[in-house]
């Protein structure tokens, strides 16, 4: 795999930037805003580290699990009620575990090929 080639990473920062700068056109309360902020930078970094080092399966399951937290945000948190910030929550949270999951087989197949293809040791 190439480096800064994987479409689904550059989704997935595209999801994790639209969070983060969320909370500047929407109605949120400190917690909601703090939340889609620290989540969305999160997962802009996990996006770039993939992007930049796409071999490493425990960065992209990390990039997954941001996507999960984004999506249950709104109901663990209580700021469902806050319809614009909890929607984005919902909406970058899918974005970012379908295209992680779409990444996940290839991945793995990668991987699997890489361990198969090594040279025997003396």
């Amino acid at each position: 795999m190439k480096k800064w080639t994987k479409w689904q990473n550059w989704v997935a920062v595209a999801a994790g930037l639209y969070a983060a700068l969320a909370p500047i056109w929407t109605t949120s309360d400190g917690k909601a805003a703090t939340t889609l902020v620290v989540l969305g930078i999160l997962t802009i970094i996990a996006g770039l580290v993939n992007l930049s080092m796409p071999r490493m399966p425990s960065v992209e399951w990390a990039q997954g699990v941001l996507g999960v937290l984004l999506f249950i945000s709104p109901w663990v948190l209580a700021f469902t009620a806050m319809t614009g910030v909890a929607v984005t929550a919902w909406i970058c949270g899918i974005v970012t575990i379908v295209v992680t999951a779409w990444a996940l087989p290839s991945l793995m197949k990668a991987r699997e090929d890489q361990h198969h293809h090594r040279p025997a040791a003396a």
